[in-house]
This record gives C-alpha cells, structure tokens and sequence, in this order.
C-alpha cells in the first residue's frame, strides 16, 4: 500500500499565499511611502482559499494596481524597483500581468516594462494579449527580442510566440499559419542557452501538432552538425517521433524499421496500489547485420473514468546497437497522481516501443 503518512508537495497556489503577499506589500510599502499596504492586503487575500494559482497571481496584479499611483508610467517605475526584490521567480510574474491588464494603451512603454520584468520570472503569458490586440506590431517587437543579448528576453520571443502555450490562450492565426514566428525561430536555432533553447524546441513541438510537414521541413534545412541545433531538433519532433514519423526518425539518426527481437519484457508488480513504483524490464537483441541507431519509448494506457484508454508514451532510451549485440533495458516509475492526471483502477496495458513500432506488451492492474 502506498505510505499515506507522506507529506503532500505544497499546492502551486500556495506561491501566492499571505506570507509571500505580505512580503509584496512589505517591500512595495519600502519604495513607495504612499503605499496602502493593508488595503493592498484585505484585496490580495479576498477569498484567496478558494483561488487557483493564475487567479491569485491575477487578483495581486489588480490588487496592486488598486494601490498604486493610477498614471501607468508611475506605477510600472515603482514595479520595476519591486522586481528584484521579489523573493520568487514565479510570484513576480504578476508584474508583467499588471502590464497586460492595464498597459493595453501604453504599447511602447508595456513593451520596455515586459522586456525587463521577463528577466525576474517570464512575461509569456503577459505578452499574449498584446499579441492578440495588435499581432503585426507586437510580433514585430519580440523579432528584436530574440537578437537580444539576455537569454530571458529572447526565451520570451519565442515562449511568448507559441501556438499553444500552456496555461494561457491558444493564438489561432499561428496554429492556422506558424510561418510568422518563422524569423523568431532562425535567429534561435542555434542558441547557446539551454533555457532558450528548450522554448524554441518546445515551440516547434507546437507546430508538429498542427503542420508536421511544415515543422519537418523547416528543421531539415537546418545544420545537424551544430551541437545546439541537433538538440533543438531532437526535442522539437519528440511527439512525432512517439508516433513513428519516419522522417523525424530519420532527421535524429535512427536507422528505420528496427531489426531487433525483444527477449524477457516484464511488467512488475502485476498488481499494484496509488503510490507504488511500477519497473518496466527487457532485453533488445539486434537480428541485423549492420549497427542500428534505436529509439525505445513506452507507453502506458492509463485507465479513464469511463472504462476506456488515453495512451501517454514515455521515453526509455536510445541505444546504438551492434549486429547481434544485445542491450537489457529497465526503468521504474511511482505510479501517483498528479494535477493533470488522476488514476482509476482497472487493467493498464503497457507497450515497449522501438523506433515508433509496438513490439511487444504487457499491463499491470491499479487496484481501487
């Protein structure tokens, strides 16, 4: 049975809880004397308990913008002062959001203020409505950011820019055309920055799900023999590659259709409860007669409330296997749940897959 004495990770909304709102008011009140600290507390903490995290990082925006000077321009300078003063990365992100409410009208001044606040925590989500008001203007302004010299500014040219964003609103003229993202991404492909780096590759994987053809052809022009690229391009394909797109296959090295036979797969415990670690176990023995490049992904059919199957692939390894040669393969995982995805009992089938083909599989049982 799982332990049910383990302590639970903090909520995600409990960045914004009132230790860290009193800490804004704090050090808001020590720059700007005029400051209501109390109103901005009663305000910031109005029925916080039953908030979400977006909404509390937004009710601190408006709470802020309650409190201080009503002229924009005043106010941003007196937020740009608080930026390093924040004492969490994620919490100032509700600097950039007082701009997207409030700076619709101010576009250049908005524009200087997410540039410097995004190097605090990330503007991305702050960005969206400006590009949803004005595209051609905004997208303009993030095509300077991505030569800037700060790694965060140019992430934000790109992470800001794509199609689907997590945790904020798809932008619907790039999931029909991505194409004017394209000069972001060229001036990125090569970025010395890991942080850069995975938003670029993260932004193409957006692409992939709307314009695989396009996404494939874009990086294929790419230079393969630049280290930072090839990374980019490995990550930007991942969810083609769980599919088995031979070309974004063939673009990281893999040798086509595997030549391999799959000796001892095991799926243990059988039968397992919330909090137990699954071990996935096999052996890859190579029947070719030449070296093979092989991408082993597994996939697990996680059990819906309705009885039926959602499949979500996991990468294993990839292995450069010689003629004959044979490589064991094993891998564990606590099966628990998280906010994106809650576990029902019932029977989940397990598939080891070797470049983008089932080979074999298995399941385990979650006991109710």
């Amino acid at each position: 049975m799982a332990d049910s004495s383990a302590q639970a990770a903090p909520a995600l909304k409990e960045i914004f809880d009132r230790t860290r709102l009193a800490h804004i008011a704090a050090e808001t009140a020590a720059l700007a004397p005029a400051f209501d600290a109390g109103r901005f507390m009663a305000l910031a903490t109005d029925n916080l308990d039953a908030l979400g995290i977006m909404q509390r990082m937004r009710q601190t925006a408006t709470s802020l913008h309650a409190t201080l000077p009503a002229d924009f321009g005043k106010a941003v300078d007196i937020l740009s002062a608080l930026a390093p003063r924040i004492n969490h990365g994620f919490a100032s992100i509700t600097l950039p959001e007082y701009v997207a409410l409030y700076g619709q009208d101010h576009f250049d001044r908005s524009m200087q203020a997410l540039a410097f606040f995004t190097r605090f925590g990330s503007a991305e989500f702050a960005i969206r409505p400006f590009l949803a008001r004005d595209f051609d203007r905004t997208l303009g302004v993030m095509r300077g950011w991505a030569e800037d010299e700060n790694e965060h500014v140019r992430r934000l040219a790109s992470e800001g820019s794509r199609p689907r964003l997590p945790w904020s609103f798809n932008l619907k003229n790039l999931i029909a055309d991505p194409s004017p993202t394209a000069p972001i991404l060229e001036a990125l492909k090569g970025d010395p920055s890991l942080y850069v780096r995975k938003s670029v590759a993260n932004h193409l994987n957006d692409i992939t799900k709307d314009h695989p053809d396009r996404a494939i052809e874009r990086v294929s022009a790419w230079d393969m023999d630049d280290k930072h690229t090839a990374w980019i391009v490995r990550h930007a394909l991942r969810t083609l590659i769980k599919k088995g797109e031979p070309r974004a296959l063939a673009l990281i090295g893999t040798t086509g259709k595997a030549q391999v036979t799959v000796e001892a797969f095991s799926v243990t415990p059988a039968a397992l409860d919330l909090g137990d670690r699954l071990t996935l176990k096999a052996g890859i023995v190579s029947t070719g007669e030449t070296s093979q490049k092989l991408v082993v992904d597994y996939a697990i059919h996680y059990v819906k409330k309705s009885g039926a199957a959602s499949r979500k692939v996991f990468k294993l390894k990839e292995i450069a296997l010689e003629p004959r040669g044979r490589t064991d393969l094993s891998i564990s995982q606590t099966i628990r749940d998280f906010t994106t995805r809650k576990h029902n009992a019932g029977f989940h089938r397990v598939e080891l897959i070797v470049n983008g083909e089932v080979l074999v599989d298995g399941g385990f049982e979650l006991k109710s």
